[in-house]
């Protein structure tokens, strides 16, 4: 069974919400708003680069990072990964041609098969309503959180509200850094 990742920018209260500068947010780009930048915080973000196999988006983060990604240095290891868009509306002709193979899934049972495939870690970035079904189905089996020293306030959250039974998680790597930020990586509990 493959490993489901979930990795995101989240502030102290949960929020996940246009990290970086996505516009109609009104605290749009608070990862880097008065933040000293720390390379060696950011190491994970690298590190999931080498570690993953394929990656998982959901229908509004896909649009929102394909047009972007695909000719950024930073993001380049994640350019042949195949790729799979959780959608029940987005089209085949949607699909952008320039950043490898892409696969929408309509179901999050079409994404417990894919876990069922042979194959590496799967990596979930941003889309936030996608890891509160994903986590609400018991699909996702690590968080990477880089967590920020900061209260949002309003704004879409990681984790659902939904009134469930208590997920256990297991701390396996943490470090806090000089700007604040804090590296959290959990392993869900089961």
């Amino acid at each position: 069974m493959r490993t489901l990742i979930s990795t995101a920018f989240i502030s102290l209260d949960g929020v996940v919400e246009a990290p970086g500068g996505e516009p109609g947010y009104r605290n749009s780009g608070w990862t880097f708003k008065d933040m000293e930048f720390l390379p060696e915080a950011f190491e994970i973000k690298g590190r999931e680069q080498k570690e993953a196999a394929a990656m998982l988006l959901g229908r509004v983060s896909y649009e929102s990072f394909s047009p972007v990604w695909p000719d950024m240095e930073d993001f380049a290891d994640y350019r042949p990964m195949p790729k799979y868009v959780v959608s029940s509306t987005l089209t085949e002709d949607e699909l952008v041609t320039n950043w490898g193979e892409t696969t929408i899934l309509r179901t999050l049972d079409d994404v417990a098969a894919l876990k069922e495939t042979e194959g590496g870690p799967i990596i979930v970035h941003g889309s936030a309503t996608l890891n509160q079904g994903l986590s609400d189905a018991g699909l996702i089996d690590r968080y990477h959180l880089l967590v920020f020293p900061l209260l949002l306030g309003a704004g879409k959250r990681l984790f659902s509200t939904t009134d469930k039974d208590t997920q256990k998680l297991r701390l396996v790597e943490h470090e806090a850094y000089a700007n604040g930020l804090q590296k959290n990586v959990f392993d869900v509990v089961r």
